[in-house]
């Protein structure tokens, strides 16, 4: 027996391409929506998907699991579209990485479904984006955070555990106010401080000598300024509390290690390089250990 029945993907991009295809054979049948019908059209001759819905009624109608995997900025005017068709037993997921604002879209436009809508965030990715980059391994080994609501069934959260882990995923569980403050520090912080810094060089003179003369270091520390643009501009304006909050304790870090080269005090720069790789290496090793 199918562990789904009807699966609804909005989004048939990396993560939503992903998902279908990790579940290809344990679906009958997997549609796909969203605003790009060449991107769609790519998702069916890839056999990511099955059939294309024109609108929301027309993907809903026998819907067993619905997959929202476009960018997080969309996701108010998603839900608000769904909301007149969703049927009683549709269970509705995300792959957002905020939560806040999902709370908040969830609240305004499905509150008569509250029971079947059980927020998560799958913790996988690559810099590159589109449906031809999906992989039924993306999430083989990977973390997703599942972030309940008070009002959920729990047969409902089970069958979202269910699906990642059928994806091959490990799930936890976390609150919404958690999950957004944890990923603000480990996720979004680095993202924007990759952004950030190509940007900035970018736009100086001699940025083609500057570029030129790149190594692995740069290459590491940047690759994640190669991610999907607007994707990245609405997950730091959704989490921009949290992200804010971040990147004043950064900037307080690097005002700190502005003042030791200033004043020349080697000592206290090598105590923090330390620790900071005595911190990376026991990440590591755990990251190692579990598989990630």
């Amino acid at each position: 027996m199918a562990l789904i029945g009807k699966l609804v993907v909005c989004g048939v991009g990396l993560i939503g391409g992903s998902f279908a295809l990790a579940l290809r054979e344990k679906v009958d049948r997997i549609t796909g929506i969203g605003r790009s019908k060449e991107s769609l059209e790519r998702a069916r001759a890839l056999g990511v998907i099955d059939d294309i819905a024109p609108d929301w009624a027309s993907a809903l109608d026998g819907a067993d699991f619905v997959l929202l995997s476009m960018p997080v900025g969309q996701t108010d005017a998603i839900m608000e579209a769904m909301s007149p068709h969703l049927q009683s037993h549709t269970v509705v997921t995300d792959a957002g990485s905020t939560k806040h604002n999902v709370l908040y879209s969830i609240h305004s436009h499905l509150v008569g479904h509250l029971p079947r809508v059980v927020p998560a965030h799958p913790i996988a990715g690559t810099e590159k984006s589109g449906v031809q980059a999906a992989s039924a391994m993306l999430f083989q080994g990977k973390r997703t955070v599942i972030t309940p609501l008070p009002e959920n069934d729990p047969a409902a959260v089970e069958l979202v555990r269910n699906a990642w882990q059928a994806c091959g995923a490990s799930v936890v569980e976390m609150s919404p106010q958690d999950h957004d403050r944890v990923f603000a520090a480990v996720s979004h912080l680095p993202h924007l401080l990759s952004f950030g810094l190509v940007h900035e060089l970018a736009g100086r003179a001699n940025a083609e000598l500057l570029f030129s003369h790149a190594a692995s270091g740069f290459r590491d520390f940047t690759r994640i300024a190669a991610s999907h643009p607007e994707m990245w501009r609405d997950i730091c304006l959704a989490n921009r509390q949290a992200l804010l909050g971040e990147l004043d304790q950064y900037l307080g870090e690097l005002a700190l290690i502005r003042s030791l080269l200033l004043s020349g005090n080697g000592p206290r720069l090598e105590q923090i390089f330390e620790e900071a790789r005595q911190a990376r290496a026991k990440w590591g090793e755990g990251q190692a250990v579990n598989g990630g």
